[in-house]
């Protein structure tokens, strides 16, 4: 199974930005999507495959953290 997750853009430079996922920054190709800081994106496998709205990613954000302490 695969699975994608939404961090926030803290920042961008060209094809790469600064996503953070619950307090730890990574970098992101973001050469698929045209994101700001502060937006939300969508991650596999190191990429942004999505810009998404807030309420979404941190909806699914709040999903996945669930999923975490049940595990």
């Amino acid at each position: 199974m695969c699975i994608a997750i939404p961090g926030k853009v803290v920042a961008t430079d060209g094809t790469t930005a600064q996503v953070d996922f619950r307090g730890n920054t990574v970098n992101v190709n973001v050469g698929l999507v045209d994101p700001r800081p502060g937006q939300y994106v969508l991650v596999h496998a190191g990429c942004a495959i999505e810009v998404m709205e807030q309420d979404k990613a941190e909806e699914l954000i709040d999903l996945f953290a669930d999923l975490e302490e049940l595990s």
